[in-house]
Formats: C-alpha cells, structure tokens, sequence
C-alpha cells in the first residue's frame, strides 16, 4: 500500500474552499454579515469588491446574509505592522462584504467592511 494512503487516518481531513481542517467532512464553515438597520429589501452584495447572487452565493437568515463558506477578516498584529513599515509583505486572507442599497429618504448608501462572524 502506498506510504500516503498507510498514513491518512491520522491526518484530518479538508474542507473544500477553506484553509479550515476538520474531523468531520461533513462539517460545513459557515460565515454570517449581520445587515444594517436601514436596509430594506433592494440591495446588493458584494465580496472583495464582486457582487454576489441571493441563493447562489448566499442567503439571508434573521436579518444576516449567511455565506456557506469561511470568510476571514484578517487583523495586523503589532509585530506584522512594523514587518510592512520595513517593507516586508505578509499576505492572508482579508474578506470585505460591502452592501450598496437605497435608504428610507431615497438617498443611495453602502456599508463597507461589515463585520464577519462565524457561524
């Protein structure tokens, strides 16, 4: 038997479109953006800047879209700030959920970077 498939037991599986490992294959990561107050029925999402399609690429749930994947906001610590002041780039994930809608008195308006939340 090949020495890979001798030692998969002891190695947890991945999860599709994530960095996220799990035991359980069938666990599925999700993400949820909580929408603002004034958000009425018409508006658009979008995911790093492409919009996204209600049903395909998210759904809505208790007021939060509900994303069936992991989105992560990435936080620079102290010591990856002065890595960057000094020319050194670290590079992670860094999801941005922007929603451009219309508010109650007509005027448009967006909400950018809204907080993500696992779950």
């Amino acid at each position: 038997m090949a020495r890979w498939l001798t030692h998969s037991h002891s190695r947890a599986a991945q999860l599709p479109g994530t960095n996220r490992r799990s035991h359980n294959v069938g666990e599925v990561t999700r993400s949820t953006v909580r929408l603002p107050r004034d958000v009425r029925d018409s508006y658009e999402v979008f995911l790093n800047g492409v919009p996204q399609r209600l049903g395909a690429d998210y759904t809505v749930r208790n007021g939060s879209l509900v994303f069936e994947r992991e989105l992560r906001k990435d936080r620079i610590s102290g010591w990856r700030w002065l890595l960057g002041a000094w020319g050194v780039g670290t590079y992670r994930q860094n999801d941005s959920v922007d929603v451009r809608y219309e508010a109650a008195d007509g005027s448009p308006r967006v909400a950018e970077a809204l907080e993500i939340e696992p779950g």
